[in-house]
Order: structure tokens, then C-alpha cells, then sequence
């Protein structure tokens, strides 16, 4: 279904409103999806008759060679499509209540003929996990995708220096190349809508550009090649190359290079808007261009070396050279753009260690900035730029990149059809022989060029892979850990309501990875610390297997304890594509919650029929129904200091502290709501004596209680094992964010207590 600014529609919901919306995003999707598309042309015939077809350079070679999730694309979003209607996630932290999401559901909800086959894969760990490995390299070749489409964009672009008579040397070109290169990646920050507003217009004269230059040569040079869209000539092609003519798919594949990232930049556009700009603005300008090209070699067949340039007449030479450039730069903003959604998506669902994420859009949740990735995919650009210092090696590399990640996307689509749109498995058997015949000869030209630069994407590939599955893997066991080692719930029964400890004003936030049971950890807080808050509540902030989750979905709330304890479990639930507490207003959301499931449980006829949905003890609350339930009143107060009765319970140490805190970060300027219970309302006395409570802790003020991690392999544990675990995992957590980073915790109210898990 296709998204717009960041709501679901379908297409039978557009309006002249949203079209003109959807217009506005098909412009934009020039100059960030279609910009690598349309500078193919500067490099396909050089890559293609260079080589292997040098002994069949005539005019009948060249014209043979001519012949979403919920809006959100990418292989990691048919991934999280696939786990949301089967059991092949590796994490068990998957619930009933998720299912229950607005978003969770796609496609049919009808019985199919396959849940013997998704029995027998969801009880298999191993085709599980060769799932989730081949998702992963289908993934970090679009980080590969990435740092190559820079570097083939750019250089390709810098020979017409040479072809105009001031010849520069080689050196000089490279510096050049490193020096728009180094302006791109600096672009980044400003955000894809200020990107895509800013180079829009350079793709447009661009695609006019090449399609007046295409059309002059179409009708100058060889008016006939026309008839290249006959089959006749692919035929004949083959026929007179033979191998050498298979092989050279591998450089015509470069001519369909782009189209592998718009799937994944669904997420920062409609996919309304990118088949509007595809279908009027980008095909016809690249059909006619290739013709003309074509029809100038046909003629030229000196000028396959550098066959764009030379096409073009030399009266707009110089015009259409500064175009192709700007228009070069731009082509590579597909493939980033594409890197930052795969990495939001891989990360979000545990596959990616913990990076800084800035959304750079208050409409397109989609539109991300990722600083680390961004820089990182500079480096890795300028060293592969500086290291071949040849489009034709680096076409190689980018060929075999694009084809791979095409033929894993197919693999998986095929996955879909049979899992999510519960089709026949016959027709998804079809649909991979077909697409995937057609890929695979793509596929297999372009591994034989391996030798020749082919090995720059599958080392990247593997390095980003072996990240993400080291990455997932530690989780995976930390996460296991803690669930064969929760807290007896008769222990803490048998501690009383006071936990055996002084319970001071005030709540306390223990964040947690565990959605169900009283992680380990509680046991060293309770058994080290001499006091604890009065109001406990068990945070656990879980990302679920789809785009987005509403408000009114975000909030699991649940008791932990009996009454007494005043201890409660709340699952807040994010998307993969959400931004996570952005807002700064995630304490009074809680409290609202946390009110709300005190009424619920208490058995009230308005809120029990069907404002909530129960998993267990647990209940989904909805903000919208509190914001009309009045059941707490929630005044905002102008001045967002503390009050004097706040700085009363707190001592003059921590004051202190907080003030020399404020100095150094300025705190942003937020609401500040107070609670109180509605007078007119009758309620039972204990219902409203935990309120309260809630109330008046909420007043004393929060703390955020983490726990730092070791993870460790056990001693018995194989020599594989312990390198994975004790150097690779224990790097990664070392060198990303921090948790209470990551979740924008304050850390004047956090408690870090550290533990050893040995897994």
C-alpha cells in the first residue's frame, strides 16, 4: 500500500489533494531515485563492446546490445513481511498482542495450502537462519551498491575533460573526482527533501539534455536504428558472439543500474510518485538516448572509448558536459539514500549494531540521515576511486553488485508470493523460473568478471554481512540468557510489598529487552541497593516486524506484582520506520498509560469492552480513548522548572548536580503537564489511592535504570564461538551507541548497574 507523508493510503483514497502531493514527491524522486537510472548512459556501450566484444565491433553488435512493505521497500522489509506471517524470526520476543497491530497484517487473510511447509521451515532453525543470512547479503550489497554507484558515477563522468582538447592529466583527474566526491557526502546532512529539491531540477535538463542530444543522432547519424527493438538482432547477437557476447551482459546490465535502489527508497517517497516519474519522464529520455548513442556508433566505431561524449554536437558540448557532471553527482544519491533506509531497517530489527539516526523530514518519516554510515561510505568511496582509477574495473564491481542484489530481491518476492499473498507454491515456482532465468544469465556474466574487479562488492559484502549476523547473533544469546535466567515471581512475593527495602518517592523506569518474566538484573538492585522507588515500571522498548505502529498501538501496559507491589510491566512498540521518542513527551504518555490500564483492570464497562485488547495481564492502551476518557486531568503548566514542592524531596547534592548539569546541556524547552484526579468522579477508594500514588511519584520525578551488559562466552564454549563472542560482539558494542544514548535518557536521572552474562 502505498504511503503518503508517512500515512497509508490506497490508490482509490487519491484525491486532487494528495495526487498534487504525490507530483511534489515525483519531482523530488528525480533527483534522488532516477539519478543513477539516467546517467547510465555515460558508461553502458564502453563497458559492454569494450573487451570481450572488441573483435565484433560493427553496426549489428550495437544495435543487439541495445535490446513493498506497507511503502516500504528494500530486502529487509520483504524480511519483516516474511516474519510477520510466519515464524522465521530468530529472536523470540514476538507476542499475540503483536499480531493484533493495525500494520501487522498484509495480504489475504485466508487459509492456504502451505502451512505444511511453514510448519516444517518455522521448527528448522537452520533454514531460518540461512534465511536471515542470505537477507543479509542481499543488504550489505546495497551498502556495497552504495559506495561503487559514487565512484563509477563521478569518474565516468571526468573523461569529456579529456575529449574537449584541454587534456588534463590523470592525477588531476582523480583529485577532481576526490573533490565532488568529498562535496557530495557533505551534502548528505541537509536532509533528502532539501537534496532531492536541489537536484531535481539538474536531473530534469539532464534527462532534456539527453534525449534532444539521442534524438539528433538518431535522425543525423542512422535513422534505422530504429528496428534495434526487434528481437532479431538479440538473436543474431548471440548467434555471432557467442560466449564473448553472454559475457558482455554483464555490461549491459549497467544500463538498468538504479532501478535495485528505488525499491529500497520507497520509504522516502509514494510509489505512486516514482512510477509517475518513471513512466513520463525517465523512459522515454533513456530509450531515445541509447538509440542515438547507437546510431552515432553505428558510424563511429572509433568513438567507442568514449562514445557519450563524442555523440554529442559540438556546438553544445561544453553546455551538456557541465550537465552531465552535476547530473553524475546526483546519480549517486540513489544508492545513499538507499544505504541509510537498509541500515534504519536492519537496525531497528536487530541486525545492525546502534548507530545515530536523524530524521531529516517532519512529514516523510522515511527521509533519514545517518552520520556514521555517511562517512564511512565516503572512505570506503574514495578509497575505491583512488584504487582503480578505471570505470571500466569499477563497472564490474557495480554489474555484479546490482545483479545480486536483484536476483536475492526476486528470491524473496517469491517467498512472499507463497507466504504473505498465500498463493500457490506453482505460481511462485513460475514466477522464480521465469525472473530468475532472466537474472541468473545476468547474473553468471557478471561473476565471470570477478578477477576484473567483480571481488570489490563481494568483500564489502561479506564484511558488512559478517557485521550484521556477529551483531545479531550476541543479541540473540543476551536475549536467551535472559529468559532462562528471570527472577522467580514467588521470590518477590516473598519479599513483601517493600521489596525488603525502603520504597522512596518517585518512579522508576528498569529498562529491559525481556517483554515478559523480571529480568536477572532486578535481582542485583534489589539485593545491592538499600532503597528503591515507590512506583517500579519494567520498560521494554521492542521493535515488531512492521513500517510503523500508531499511538494508539505504541502502549502494552501490564502488573507485574499484586496491587501492593505497585510494580508494572509497559512494552512500548516501535516500527522499524518510527522515530523513537522524538517527542519529548514519552514520561507523560506513560503515566497516561499507566492510568488508563488502572481503570481498565478495575473492570469499568466503557473500558473493557473494546478499547483494549489483553494479552495475559497485559493490555493494549490507546491514547486516543484517554484523551477522551478524562481518567486523569493533565494541566499544562508555562513554566517548566520544578516546583518548590519537587526540590523539596530531592537534596541539595543532586540539585546542585542538575544545576551544573542545565549549564552544560540546556535543556529543551518542553511541556510540563500535572496530573490530577477529575473532581466529579466517583471512583473505588483503592482504585484512587493508586492513582495517587502514580500522581505524586510522577511529581517526585523519574529514573532511568539500565543495566551494563558483558556478554562472554562460557568456558566450555568452542574457539569460534569465543572469537565471535568475546573479540567480534564485544567490539561492536564497545565502538556503537550506548543504549541509554540510543533512547535519549537523560543521564542526570540514570542508574547503570553492571552485569556479566555469559552465554
Amino acid at each position: 500500500m502505498p504511503e503518503f507523508y508517512g500515512v497509508p493510503v490506497s490508490l482509490s483514497q487519491l484525491t486532487w489533494v494528495n495526487l498534487s502531493g504525490n507530483l511534489i514527491l515525483a519531482y523530488q524522486s528525480l533527483g534522488v531515485v532516477y539519478g543513477d537510472l539516467s546517467t547510465s548512459p555515460l558508461y553502458v556501450y564502453t563497458s559492454t563492446l569494450i573487451g570481450n566484444l572488441e573483435d565484433h565491433q560493427n553496426e549489428e553488435a550495437i544495435f543487439g546490445a541495445s535490446a513493498d512493505d506497507n511503502g516500504e521497500g528494500g530486502t529487509f522489509a520483504l524480511y519483516s513481511l516474511l516474519c510477520r506471517h510466519a515464524n522465521f524470526s530468530l529472536l523470540p520476543n514476538q507476542q499475540a498482542s503483536d499480531e493484533e497491530l493495525s500494520a501487522y497484517r498484509y495480504g489475504p487473510s485466508t487459509h492456504s495450502n502451505v502451512s505444511l511447509l511453514k510448519r516444517f521451515l518455522e521448527k528448522q532453525k537452520r533454514p531460518r537462519t540461512g534465511l536471515l543470512i542470505v537477507v543479509l547479503f542481499g543488504s550489505s550489497m546495497v551498502i556495497g551498491d552504495g559506495v561503487l554507484t559514487s565512484a563509477i558515477a563521478v569518474m565516468s563522468s571526468l573523461p569529456g575533460l579529456q575529449y574537449s582538447g584541454k587534456k588534463l592529466t590523470k592525477g588531476a583527474l582523480l583529485l577532481l573526482a576526490c573533490v565532488i566526491l568529498i562535496s557530495l557526502f557533505a551534502l548528505q546532512h541537509i536532509g533528502t527533501h532539501k537534496v532531492a529539491f536541489m537536484f531535481a531540477p539538474i536531473v530534469m535538463l539532464w534527462l532534456i539534455s539527453i534525449f534532444c542530444v539521442g534524438l539528433y543522432n538518431i535522425i543525423h547519424w542512422n535513422p534505422k536504428v530504429v528496428s534495434a527493438i526487434y528481437p532479431y538482432y538479440i538473436i543474431k547477437f548471440f548467434r555471432e558472439t557467442g560466449r564473448d557476447g553472454w559475457i558482455s551482459l554483464g555490461g549491459i546490465l549497467l544500463s538498468i543500474t538504479g532501478t535495485e535502489a528505488m525499491y529500497a527508497d520507497l520509504g522516502h517517497f509514494t510509489a505512486v510518485s516514482i512510477r509517475l516519474a518513471f513512466v513520463f519522464a525517465i523512459y522515454p529520455c533513456l530509450v531515445v538516448q541509447y538509440m542515438g548513442q547507437a546510431a552515432f556508433l553505428s558510424r563511429n566505431l572509433h568513438s567507442i572509448p568514449n562514445s557519450f561524449f563524442e555523440s554529442i554536437p559540438d556546438p553544445v558540448f561544453w553546455p551538456i558536459f557541465v550537465v552531465a557532471t552535476l547530473s553524475a553527482v546526483v546519480g549517486s544519491q540513489a544508492t545513499i539514500t538507499a544505504t541509510f533506509s537498509v541500515i534504519k531497517q536492519c537496525q531497528a530489527l536487530g541486525c545492525f549494531p546502534r548507530v545515530k539516526i536523524v530524521h531529516t523530514s517532519k512529514h516523510i518519516y522515511g527521509q533519514i540521515y545517518i552520520p556514521e554510515i555517511n562517512w564511512m561510505l565516503m572512505i570506503l568511496t574514495l578509497s575505491i576511486t583512488i584504487g582503480f582509477q578505471d570505470t571500466t574495473l569499477i563497472g564490474n564491481a557495480y554489474g555484479l553488485a546490482t545483479a545480486t542484489l536483484m536476483f536475492i530481491t526476486t528470491f524473496l518476492v517469491a517467498l512472499v508470493i507463497t507466504f504473505v499473498w498465500q498463493k500457490s507454491i506453482w505460481i511462485s515456482g513460475m514466477f522464480l523460473l521465469f525472473f530468475g532465468i532472466i537474472e541468473g544469465a545476468y547474473l553468471s556474466a557478471a561473476l565471470m568478471k570477478v578477477p576484473q574487479g567483480g571481488w570489490v562488492p563481494l568483500v564489502l559484502s561479506f564484511i558488512f554481512m559478517m557485521i550484521m549476523y556477529i551483531w545479531h547473533y550476541g543479541m540473540r544469546l543476551k536475549y536467551n540468557f535472559d529468559m532462562h535466567n528471570k527472577v522467580p515471581l514467588q521470590w518477590l512475593l516473598g519479599l513483601g510489598p517493600s521489596l525488603g527495602i525502603v520504597r522512596v518517592p518517585g518512579i522508576g523506569l528498569i529498562y529491559t529487552e525481556l517483554a515478559t518474566g523480571i529480568p536477572a538484573i532486578f535481582s542485583h538492585f534489589v539485593t545491592n541497593l538499600p532503597a528503591f522507588h515507590k512506583v517500579l515500571v519494567f520498560i521494554c522498548v521492542k521493535s515488531v516486524p512492521v513500517p510503523y505502529v500508531s499511538s494508539d498501538e505504541r502502549f502494552v501496559v501490564g502488573r507485574v506484582c499484586p496491587r501492593p507491589y505497585r510494580m508494572y510491566r509497559c512494552i512500548v512498540r516501535y516500527g522499524y520506520k518510527d522515530i523513537q521518542r522524538d517527542d519529548g513527551d514519552f514520561e507523560n504518555q506513560l503515566i497516561q498509560s499507566l492510568a488508563e490500564f488502572i481503570h481498565m483492570e478495575a473492570g469499568e464497562p466503557e473500558f473493557c469492552s473494546s478499547e483494549g485488547s489483553f494479552d495475559g495481564r497485559m493490555m493494549v492502551t490507546r491514547l486516543s480513548s484517554i484523551q477522551s476518557g478524562s481518567t486523569i486531568i493533565a494541566t499544562e503548566i508555562e513554566d517548566c522548572s520544578e516546583s518548590s514542592s519537587v526540590q523539596s524531596s530531592k537534596s541539595s547534592a543532586l540539585l546542585s548536580l542538575r544545576s551544573v548539569y542545565d549549564d552544560e546541556n540546556p535543556p529543551v524547552r518542553k511541556q510540563h503537564i500535572r496530573f490530577h484526579l477529575p473532581a466529579n468522579r466517583i471512583m473505588d477508594s483503592v482504585i484512587q489511592e493508586e492513582l495517587m500514588d502514580l500522581i505524586v511519584a510522577k511529581e517526585a520525578g523519574f529514573a532511568y535504570i539500565m543495566g551494563h551488559s558483558y556478554v562472554k562466552a562460557r568456558r566450555s564454549s568452542s574457539c569460534f564461538k569465543k572469537f565471535v563472542i568475546d573479540v567480534g560482539y564485544t567490539f561492536l558494542r564497545k565502538n556503537c551507541r550506548g543504549p541509554s544514548v540510543d533512547l535519549n535518557i537523560p543521564h542526570i536521572n540514570l542508574i547503570e548497574v553492571g552485569m556479566i552474562y555469559y552465554v
